[in-house]
């Protein structure tokens, strides 16, 4: 499904309405140019579960992790070479059952993505506008999707539904 954006303040806001269906274990990954709004979007979808800290990218630091009501695990794994690297870093242990993981640059890892995630591709259309394709990928996340799509629906293009 297609969502615009007019803003970075409607990027936050559709990222919110998205996690809103949420559960710790979920894990997101987030694609897009530099710029694009990957981080604008974990801001608003951090806040949406309780994170009242300031969410940066971690592109220097890779891994940073929020305290909310439900625990945010933010990852951008821009500047890593290959995989092996993010297995270094002891990437399976991180994904554990106890938080939601957002993962900026996630079409960089695919091989090593669980099976259900949700896939978020931002494209940067013009000025502040977004296009913004969000996409249930395993079977438990396309049982899941309906409530997503409601709630994203106020943003949604036609014929995205």
């Amino acid at each position: 499904m297609r969502c615009r954006s007019s803003s970075p303040e409607d990027t936050r806001a559709i990222a919110a309405a998205l996690a809103a269906s949420l559960r710790p274990g979920d894990v997101i990954a987030l694609s897009g140019d530099l710029g694009a709004g990957k981080t604008c979007f974990v801001q608003g979808a951090a806040a949406a579960l309780g994170v009242t800290e300031r969410v940066t990218s971690p592109t220097f630091i890779l891994v940073r992790e929020h305290a909310g009501r439900v625990p945010v695990l933010h990852m951008d794994v821009y500047r890593l070479n290959n995989l092996q690297e993010l297995t270094d870093l002891g990437y399976e242990e991180l994904l554990d059952q106890s938080r939601v993981i957002f993962i900026e640059w996630g079409d960089a890892v695919g091989p090593l993505l669980p099976d259900e995630f949700l896939e978020v591709a931002i494209r940067d259309d013009d000025g502040d506008r977004r296009s913004i394709d969000v996409h249930a990928r395993g079977d438990a996340w396309n049982r899941r999707f309906a409530p997503v799509a409601g709630a994203l629906r106020p943003w949604m293009t036609e014929g995205t539904a």
